[in-house]
């Protein structure tokens, strides 16, 4: 059952929707448009959005807030139900989550939860608030892809997978749109700080405990991107380096590459 969280005054400002807004990037990309004139509702499958939801308030923000799993259906109904009418100015398609191990000794409905959020939810909330943008004529959606799928995933298969699946549907959708006056942006991160590599149980792996990005400069990059109707950005330089090395280098290098960085027990060599 959703929980929501009322605002307290009536909306002024635009509207933008954010997914995956109680910790890391979705918090910071939330806190970026409260700041830069959008009121906001937020969504995350954890309690503390409430909490989240407080935060932001502070800022002189209207917000309202839902805990809920846009993993299913009735999640996204219950997002939509939230927005109310209400035309939203963004979307800012962030919730996801990732797995990691060997395809095979995963659980099953854990790897499908994976797909359900990263992808089959994230496109039926687009395809639900994207409709509305459209016949109204504006809008901007900004999705959060991964520099992952640019690679095979080699113990973390399914993540990269869905990551792959977003990062090229990102820019077939805004083709789609093009005449439209609706602007879709794909954010293209590397490994960034936050709560990710716990939940996919991957912090005793290379890239769960090594260096990664802050959160906040990686929100700043994108939200200017998607403000600025851009189709892709890749944050940071290391990562635009590791992209286009991604281009020219054999899939079967790629893969093992990745393994040596995402193999379990792999941080303790």
């Amino acid at each position: 059952m959703a929980t929501t969280v009322k605002s307290t005054k009536a909306n002024h400002r635009p509207l933008a929707v954010v997914t995956g807004a109680s910790s890391g990037l979705g918090y910071y990309l939330a806190k970026e448009c409260a700041e830069n004139g959008f009121d906001l509702l937020i969504a995350a499958d954890d309690p503390k959005i409430n909490d989240v939801a407080r935060d932001f308030r502070a800022l002189g923000t209207v917000v309202d807030a839902i805990e809920s799993d846009l993993a299913t259906t009735q999640g996204v109904h219950e997002l939509v139900f939230a927005i109310n009418g209400r035309p939203v100015n963004a979307l800012l398609a962030n919730a996801g989550n990732g797995l990691g191990h060997a395809f095979l000794d995963q659980d099953f409905e854990e790897a499908r939860h994976v797909i359900d959020t990263n992808v089959t939810g994230t496109l039926y909330l687009i395809h639900e608030v994207g409709n509305e943008m459209r016949e109204r004529g504006e809008g901007r959606i900004l999705i959060t892809g991964s520099i992952a799928g640019f690679m095979p995933g080699t113990y973390q298969a399914v993540y990269n997978g869905t990551k792959a699946f977003m990062d090229s549907f990102s820019f077939a959708l805004r083709e789609e749109l093009k005449d439209s006056g609706v602007t879709v942006t794909c954010l293209m991160p590397g490994a960034t700080e936050a709560e990710f590599f716990e939940r996919a149980d991957m912090l005793d792996t290379k890239i769960g405990g090594g260096k990664k990005d802050d959160p906040a400069d990686v929100a700043k990059i994108g939200f200017e991107a998607m403000m600025k109707g851009d189709g892709d950005v890749v944050s940071g330089l290391k990562n635009k380096i590791q992209s286009a090395l991604t281009a020219v280098t054999p899939s079967g290098v790629l893969a093992k590459q990745h393994g040596k960085m995402a193999k379990p027990g792999s941080a303790k060599k």
